[in-house]
């Protein structure tokens, strides 16, 4: 895989996130859970910016970035604050695993972004109710 296959990747993956943050924070009321309302917009602000940057990064390594789908599939209809906190908390967990999957096909100023964002997503799941874990990303040892 390629430098440029895994900037598609990730870009791909972000696209995913983005829309699903919009649905979350459609089901989410400000009024009723404002925290989660906020923990969702900031969530869908940096994966916006993480999406743009991916664009530029791709069209820089010469390639067409790849198109958002239509709609993607949601597991199941999150319309409970704990199923809309767990879902969010799935996507930055997918998030840290692309994020690294860049970060070890990359070089210089990608693979610091890369290593950036992936971290920005491990801390993240803390604010999604996620536990700390030694090693984000990485699976499971057992």
């Amino acid at each position: 895989m390629t430098v440029l296959d895994a900037l598609q990747e990730t870009l791909a993956t972000e696209h995913a996130a983005l829309y699903t943050y919009g649905v979350l924070g459609a089901r989410t009321s400000q009024a009723a859970t404002p925290e989660l309302y906020d923990v969702l917009t900031a969530g869908y602000r940096r994966h916006r910016a993480r999406r743009d940057r991916l664009r530029l990064l791709v069209a820089e390594a010469g390639g067409e970035p790849v198109a958002a789908a239509a709609a993607y599939d949601l597991d199941g209809r999150p319309v409970r604050p704990a199923q809309v906190q767990a879902a969010a908390l799935e996507l930055e967990v997918t998030g840290v695993a692309t994020m690294l999957a860049l970060v070890a096909r990359s070089t210089g100023t990608v693979r610091e972004w890369a290593l950036t964002e992936s971290t920005w997503s491990a801390a993240w799941q803390l604010e999604l109710g996620g536990e700390p874990r030694a090693w984000p990303g990485a699976p499971e040892l057992g």
